[in-house]
């Protein structure tokens, strides 16, 4: 949904002004402009922008919500639909178009009449040339990547060559890996990397097992865009290569030769991003091989499910893991840092540790903490001021900033010095000592002395950015011209005062302006006295309101020598001020090494204060290697439903242990807690994965490399997709992906289509993860006819024996006068007994008589009553009414007694018996059966 913006204050549209011949001018060449239905073209008419043809109708639409706002531009039957935009409004339309949606590219247009020409394009992957616009008050929080894909089909499923490249960071990547019908492995590779653009060959859309590919491009959020089959070629990739990337070519060479197709797509995305065009790119992108099996791999399904990002339709920033673990307090460095980290949870458990270990260091020492948040709030976005240095976008406001996060370092090393804490030695090695290497006499601090030198700070009061006077001979003389034409200036205006018998600054002022340069200006009210000798000794330029403006031949000689003077100071300052830019350009390594150390102090401070700052402090968890260990997690809580303030939570503990109960089914009835207790497992052990402490008493985590989670479905109409197709796609990919290293959450699966269907899958699906698969699951439902399969556990046959199921449930209260149903949102061990959702539907205040006629009409297919058992024959022929199933237990047993009785029966010396003796047996034999079915509702049946 895309909200309303307003324009201006007055709410006024920029006029469209152009006359007849500009019209048909640019009418002439917007006829000449190529087809293509994703661009959205702006038009820039210096005081503000205009959009033309189906563009405009899209934007009014989509931003004003009124057609209202169209004008016709030319006359005749053909008249082309214009819009205007404001500056502003222009910024609004870009940031939603860039960075929200991925449906369109942006293109900016300059000129007059019918000479136009594209200056800036920009794409959701590529949005360099727009940077200034979309981040102008606000920070880059995600930087995009763009990735490219070289499929190659074969029996055993699909080869995939992906490569990317970020164009912030400037780093290539390249991986290669097998997929399977759903391609679950791109889809994790999409979230992981972040990516917002995706290249494929133009002809391979058409195929059928692309519209799968699609499919997860779509669910990803990605756009797709169509290049030539051609572009994907190798040839000259190393030597283009060789010009990219840092450092030698022989290790290029290596790392491409040892990809089979990931190289094509790496020669797409080169041409693509135009990257060997922009000498400033030459030697300093860095190239990397990416392994799905670095991080943790998460799909979009379970980014949805446990809300790892923001979304539009947040309430509050604490709806999604980011928003509430986000307390960074860098300029854009941290919130990056953190967004990648929150879609790449590491899998390596010493590296887990070592985080963990620096957010200890920080909960433990409060004024270590206070310290270093103090300090890191000065730090300007390093990343993005090298970039547009490295760029060659930087001026001399973006060296000043640098130096100024430059002068907090030493502060935030010396706060790290003080801390002496259990992990002192670590914090050393991890911070202080590269700290100490980058900060040294050879690197930051020639920076920082080039600046005090060069950089004139004391005007940086006034906002100005100037090269000191003192950095160059040139500058410093030119600098001693102008003050001795300015004291000469102001010596003739005094003289001029006493020859005119009128008191300085008072009556006579000087004025410097850009139309005239250096005057005199006397008021009107001044002006008769000295009238004469204005006359005849002075040039009068102006008489206006504020007074009389004139000159004289002295006065203009040497405002004119000033004027030169000055023009030649600039000329010489922006000379400097280029070559001093340049020289900080070469510092962009130091700085780059910078910024990843201070924002990973930042987010791991950011992790310290949530952990520290909660109602309920979280715990450090204990974290084990995939094979080893259970997962643990005592009073265990969801860190953004307790986070909301009007939510008292209640915390339950999750015990999933090999062997034991390594997969849960919880049932119980809606409302009851069952999908925020699962859905809380699966967040507690990504933040644990990611480095933070967890909303827990106590935690002991089993790593996971993958959390497959299928909670929740809704429709895809706009891919002809149903509630129920959409359920069984994403079950699809987990029963195709998941592996014993995987952790798996299912919510309420098979209620898209008939009760027996649904049990039947549910039930297979179970089975499958359990004895096939083997990974940790968590199965919320309300098919309670599913605990029975932990029955099977005491199975006698050895082929069909399942280990591991467990029952919990959540629980529920019911008053037995008032019939009240009171949620207690606990977690216990075994299986619900009854279904809530009549109770439910009493909550919802439905009209008693409903209420009334779905407890009757549940009884008799629930068959407990006595009538609904006359209709079994009806029952089984039309299948309209479920019969009631039961737990194989009651049915053994059930079985058993019934036996024994027919046995009791058969022994009976009916022979020898006269009539009343053998009723009287028989009444025993049916007492008997009434006692045993009063605990067996099997035997209910037969009474």
């Amino acid at each position: 949904m895309v909200e309303a913006f307003d324009d201006n204050s007055n709410n006024k549209l920029p006029e469209l002004k152009l006359d007849t011949k500009q019209a048909q001018g640019f009418l002439s060449f917007f006829k000449t402009l190529p087809n293509d239905s994703r661009a959205i073209r702006f038009f820039d008419r210096r005081d503000y922008y205009t959009a033309h043809g189906e563009n405009a109708t899209f934007i009014a639409k989509t931003y004003y919500h009124t057609t209202t706002v169209l004008r016709q531009l030319g006359s005749g039957s053909d008249p082309l639909s214009s819009v205007s935009v404001s500056r502003t409004m222009f910024e609004t339309i870009a940031r939603d178009l860039l960075l929200e949606r991925t449906d369109h590219t942006l293109e900016l247009y300059e000129g007059s009449g019918s000479n136009w020409r594209l200056v800036k394009s920009g794409t959701p992957g590529n949005i360099g040339s727009f940077e200034d616009v979309l981040f102008a008050n606000s920070e880059m929080q995600d930087s995009p990547v763009v990735v490219a894909l070289s499929l190659n089909y074969r029996e055993n499923g699909c080869t995939v060559g992906l490569s990317f490249v970020d164009l912030t960071k400037r780093v290539l990547g390249m991986a290669e890996f097998l997929d399977d019908s759903h391609f679950t492995n791109v889809e994790s590779a999409l979230v992981g990397l972040g990516c917002k653009e995706c290249l494929l060959p133009s002809e391979s859309g058409k195929s059928t097992e692309n519209r799968m590919l699609c499919d997860a491009l779509t669910k990803c959020g990605v756009m797709l865009t169509e290049r030539k089959k051609s572009e994907f070629k190798t040839r000259d990739l190393v030597q283009d290569l060789g010009r990219l990337v840092k450092g030698s070519i022989e290790p290029v060479r290596d790392l491409v030769s040892g990809f089979e197709f990931a190289p094509g797509a790496l020669g797409a995305l080169l041409s693509y991003a135009e990257l060997l065009a922009d000498e400033s790119n030459y030697g300093n992108y860095t190239l990397r091989r990416y392994s799905l099996d670095s991080y943790m791999r998460l799909d979009s399904a379970a980014m949805r499910a446990l809300n790892v990002l923001e979304s539009k339709t947040d309430a509050n920033k604490n709806f999604s893991l980011f928003g509430l673990m986000n307390r960074t307090c860098t300029a854009g460095m941290g919130k990056r840092l953190l967004h990648m980290w929150l879609k790449q949870p590491l899998l390596n458990v010493n590296e887990i540790n070592l985080r963990l270990d620096v957010v200890q260091a920080f909960v433990e020492d409060t004024v270590l903490r206070q310290d270093l948040r103090q300090h890191l709030r000065r730090i300007s976005d390093i990343e993005r001021l090298v970039h547009n240095l490295q760029k060659r976008r930087a001026g001399l406001a973006h060296i000043v900033k640098l130096y100024q996060s430059s002068i907090r370092l030493p502060y935030i090393k010396s706060a790290l010095e003080r801390y002496d804490g259990p992990f002192s030695s670590m914090m050393k090695s991890r911070y202080l000592e590269p700290l100490e290497l980058w900060t040294d006499d050879d690197h930051l601090n020639k920076f920082i002395g080039l600046v005090e030198a060069s950089v004139d700070l004391d005007q940086l009061e006034n906002r100005e950015y100037m090269i000191s006077s003192s950095y160059d001979p040139t500058l410093t003389k030119l600098k001693e011209q102008q003050e001795s034409l300015e004291d000469q200036i102001h010596k003739l205006h005094r003289q001029t005062a006493d020859d005119l018998d009128l008191p300085v600054d008072k009556a006579l002022k000087l004025d410097k302006g850009t139309q005239f340069g250096h005057v005199f200006r006397i008021t009107k009210k001044e002006e008769p006295k000295i009238r004469k000798k204005l006359n005849s000794q002075f040039v009068v330029l102006e008489t206006r309101k504020d007074g009389v403006k004139f000159t004289n031949t002295k006065l203009r000689k040497l405002g004119d020598q000033y004027q030169q003077v000055l023009e030649e100071y600039k000329s010489c300052q922006k000379e400097l001020v280029n070559r001093v830019v340049q020289t900080a350009a070469t510092f962009s390594e130091v700085f780059e090494s910078l910024a990843e150390l201070i924002s990973e102090l930042d987010v791991l401070l950011s992790f310290a204060d949530l952990a520290s700052s909660c109602p309920t402090p979280y715990t450090r968890p204990e974290i084990t290697s995939w094979d080893e260990g259970d997962i643990i997690l005592e009073g265990s809580r969801h860190p953004c439903v307790e986070a909301q303030d009007w939510v008292n939570f209640i915390p339950n503990d999750c015990k999933l242990i090999r062997e034991k109960s390594w997969f849960q089914i919880i049932t119980g009835p809606n409302m009851g807690g069952k999908s925020t207790f699962i859905r809380q497992v699966g967040v507690n052990i990504l933040m644990a994965q990611v480095g933070c402490f967890v909303p827990c008493d106590n935690a002991s985590i089993s790593v996971r490399d993958c959390i497959f989670a299928r909670v929740g479905a809704g429709d895809c109409q706009l891919r002809g997709v149903s509630t129920f197709m959409q359920e069984m796609l994403e079950t699809a990919s987990i029963l195709k992906g998941a592996t014993d290293k995987s952790l798996i959450i299912i919510d309420e699966l098979g209620r898209g289509t008939s009760t027996y269907d649904g049990f039947g899958l549910a039930w297979a699906i179970c089975e499958h993860i359990v004895e096939i698969i083997k990974a940790p699951t968590l199965f919320a439902t309300h098919f309670h006819e599913l605990t029975a399969l932990s029955l099977e556990n005491a199975s006698d046959d050895q082929q069909k024996q399942i280990v591991g199921v467990a029952n919990y449930h959540v629980s529920a209260h019911i008053d037995a006068s008032t019939r009240k149903l009171t949620m207690l949102y606990k977690v216990e061990p075994g299986a619900c007994d009854q279904s809530f959702g009549i109770h439910v539907a009493e909550f919802a205040n439905f009209p008693e008589s409903v209420v009334a006629l779905a407890r009757e009409k549940a009884a008799e297919l629930e068959d407990f009553s006595p009538s609904a058992l006359s209709l079994t024959d009806t029952t089984n022929e039309v299948g309209s009414k479920r019969k009631r199933v039961y737990e194989p237990d009651e049915m053994s047993q059930g079985v058993t007694k019934a036996r024994q009785i027919l046995e009791a029966f058969v022994d009976l010396p009916l022979e020898t018996m006269d009539k009343m003796q053998a009723l009287q047996e028989l009444r025993k034999l049916k007492d008997n059966l009434e006692k045993d079915a009063e605990n067996c509702r099997w035997l209910q049946q037969f009474l």
